[in-house]
């Protein structure tokens, strides 16, 4: 039973609940998605905050320390997931997340592809070229391995690509025939 779950009791849960809840699944699912639990924890903090909130909202709520808060809030920057918010007066940086789940997959999808498939298909494209005697069995087996991935990883890169720059009509519609 994790602290989050309420299934013994008859009542649903109030808002904070659902919100700290919501936190946590976000935060261990980003484990599996190869993604910190604390960047994930404060993606889906902003999420689900009406207005935006400085770093010490979150080190405060999210009982984390500055160095980490700092780093994460960079780093989901740079992903494109967040914002900064300006506040005339206002010292302390801002920030709110992307609410729209479309533009959210976009940006995960563009920051996974960059970091990840393109990395990818550079070195696969250096090994390739790997001089060799094509009549080697061994050489053969390799540049065959190679071709293949090199050819998953082109078709990967289009539908990726045809993803990011999908509207949200054509991509639910898309999305939605798969599984009906």
């Amino acid at each position: 039973m994790t602290p989050f779950d309420n299934s013994s009791s008859p009542t649903p849960p109030d808002l904070a609940d659902a919100k700290a809840q919501f936190i946590h699944l976000w935060g261990v699912s980003g484990t599996s998605w190869g993604v910190s639990k604390t960047l994930a924890q404060v993606h889906a903090l902003l999420l689900v905050s009406p207005q935006a909130l400085s770093t010490e909202d979150m080190m405060a709520q999210l009982t984390i320390s500055r160095g980490n808060a700092s780093m994460t809030v960079r780093e989901l920057l740079d992903w494109g997931l967040i914002y900064k918010e300006l506040r005339p007066g206002e010292r302390r940086e801002f920030f709110v997340a992307e609410k729209d789940m479309l533009q959210v997959t976009r940006c995960i999808i563009r920051a996974r592809k960059r970091r990840e498939l393109d990395q990818m298909k550079r070195t696969l494209d250096q090994l390739a070229e790997l001089p060799g005697d094509p009549a080697n069995a061994e050489y053969q087996a390799f540049h065959t391995v190679l071709s293949d991935i090199q050819q998953l990883a082109a078709v990967s890169d289009k539908l990726l690509t045809k993803l990011m720059q999908a509207e949200r009509n054509w991509f639910w519609d898309k999305f939605l025939k798969l599984f009906l």
